[in-house]
């Protein structure tokens, strides 16, 4: 019974390792067994194969109706009576010949050959459920281990020994891991490559943040908060659109923590990427304000038609709205959907008008003059004093008095 212990060996040893349900196991095993009959006896519709997954044992039962002598026409399926009597002399013809088919009796290399069909079909099916598995589990978190580093991309082993990818573009810039280290990750993308399962996991996704806060903020996790939109500079800047459905729940507090201890931890593990949280709104220009924290903003105009957005700020809050590398206001865009564009609050919104335009009310010998010493424009003009217009060009001071009241009166 040495043939039948080695397959039912390896049936063992799949069934304890790569977590395949049971039906499934017992399935692959009657097919493999099956077709071992279908080879030897051209069909197996007369064959009941019973496996037990438990222990390993198997048993294959053969039926084969008994006919008269010389009446057989398939010794598959009918046996004569002389040769039925040989085992069981009260054998009548119409009755059933059930035999037992021993393992051993196929032959070592059959044996060999369903050996390795077993271990094929198992492969097959551990590659499917670690499919199906991670396919479900897109966008979830998941820690693993790191255990090799290469140059485009790092392979990452889960509890189950799974093989996972981060590439160096779902990296955060200042990642840096090393052999044995431990990673967290969301299921990003999962594909079949030439039969084989490929997991990509994620670290800079919103998603990646979205789990993060899910785990440190509890109200967050129960429903009570609920995150309407993240976006992210992965390792500058992110911003997180937050609402509560219950007045009571202050959304940024919550997730901001007492003095900041629940979004350190993020913040940490984003390797110290800066998080704005901020309030959802329905209101667009309040949205908008929100959104370019932490500058202080004057005024809005909003085009809700070509969904831009006008902001005017002081002078000192331009570089805050606009943020290091314009991170913030391209982050504040992503978030609120609009397009939009910074203003110092003192900037002059007219139009400047070309020197040449005037040339019905001065004469065209002071435009040459004026445009001789680089003064081409009436704000070019309007931004000197008398003396210094006078000082430049051979111009009249009574004269420049009129050009400057001629170009004055243009934007009042």
């Amino acid at each position: 019974m040495s043939s039948n212990i080695n397959l039912i060996d390896s049936f063992q040893e799949f069934k304890e390792f790569k977590n395949i349900d049971r039906p499934t196991v017992i399935t692959v095993l009657e097919e493999v067994f099956r077709s071992m009959i279908r080879k030897r006896f051209g069909t197996d519709e007369n064959v009941d194969v019973i496996v037990n997954p438990d222990n390993g044992d198997l048993e294959i039962w053969r039926t084969r109706v008994v006919m008269e002598d010389g009446f057989s026409e398939d010794d598959d399926l009918e046996i004569e009576l002389a040769e039925a009597h040989q085992y069981d002399p009260d054998l009548e013809v119409g009755d059933d010949y059930i035999e037992q088919i021993t393992l051993e009796s196929f032959g070592r290399r059959a044996i060999l050959a369903a050996r390795q069909t077993l271990v094929s079909k198992v492969l097959e099916l551990e590659k499917d459920e670690v499919f199906k598995k991670y396919k479900d589990r897109e966008g979830e978190l998941v820690i693993g281990e790191v255990y090799q580093i290469w140059k485009k991309e790092i392979l990452v082993l889960d509890e189950d020994g799974n093989e996972l990818l981060l590439p160096k573009t779902e990296q955060i810039p200042a990642d840096y891991f090393k052999k044995g280290d431990s990673i967290r990750a969301v299921v990003h993308k999962v594909d079949m490559m030439n039969s084989n399962p490929k997991i990509i996991i994620s670290r800079t996704a919103p998603e990646f943040l979205q789990r993060l806060f899910e785990l440190e903020v509890p109200e967050i996790f129960d429903g009570l908060i609920t995150i309407k939109k993240i976006v992210r500079e992965p390792g500058e800047r992110a911003k997180v659109a937050v609402e509560s459905y219950d007045d009571r729940i202050d959304p940024v507090g919550a997730c901001v923590g007492m003095k900041g201890s629940r979004i350190h931890g993020i913040v940490r593990e984003l390797r110290n990427e800066n998080i704005d949280v901020i309030n959802f709104t329905t209101n667009s220009s309040l949205y908008i304000t929100r959104a370019l924290s932490p500058a202080r903003i004057t005024s809005i105009k909003i085009d809700e038609e070509n969904k831009t957005a006008a902001v005017y700020l002081k002078p000192d809050q331009v570089s805050l709205a606009i943020g290091r590398g314009g991170h913030n206001i391209k982050l504040a865009g992503k978030l609120t959907g609009y397009e939009i564009d910074v203003y110092r609050e003192n900037d002059e919104v007219e139009e400047d008008v070309d020197i040449e335009e005037f040339s019905d009310e001065i004469d065209s010998w002071i435009i040459d003059e004026l445009k001789r010493v680089g003064l081409d424009s009436a704000k070019s003009v309007l931004a000197l004093s008398h003396e210094e217009l006078v000082r430049r060009t051979d111009l009249e001071e009574d004269t420049i008095q009129e050009i400057v009241r001629i170009l004055a009166s243009e934007f009042e």
